[in-house]
């Protein structure tokens, strides 16, 4: 069975930073895409960064690009999210995802908020 589990979601201030950890189990990363999503309160959800383990490839969303890195861990099962310089505008609830590149089928974490105050 599949399960990822988000952790590291707190209150923050402007211009603070946080690490988001998402530990995986049930599937190895090799074929999958791990990625993190958000939504804010009213909005609909954002993807803003994604890893291919199998050769490094990242994506990050215009918004967080310089502020966010995300990274990986395999032997561990774990992806991070660094997220540096944080703005109130990045208040949301993050989720971690992991999307099958052969079925295009995606997990989903619980999610874990982050707070950013001004």
């Amino acid at each position: 069975e599949v399960q990822l589990v988000e952790s590291g979601g707190g209150l923050v201030q402007a211009g603070g930073s946080l690490t988001l950890s998402c530990a995986a189990s049930g599937f190895t990363f090799d074929g999958y895409v791990m990625g993190w999503f958000r939504q804010a309160p009213g909005k609909g959800r954002e993807g803003i960064s994604c890893l291919r383990s199998s050769d490094g490839t990242t994506y990050y969303t215009d918004s967080v690009k310089g502020r966010f890195t995300i990274s990986s861990d395999n032997a561990k099962k774990m992806v991070y999210l660094q997220m540096n310089s944080l703005n109130p505008e990045d208040t949301a609830v993050y989720s971690c995802n992991a999307q099958d590149l052969l079925t295009l089928y995606n997990y989903w974490g619980q999610g874990t908020q982050v707070t950013v105050s001004s």
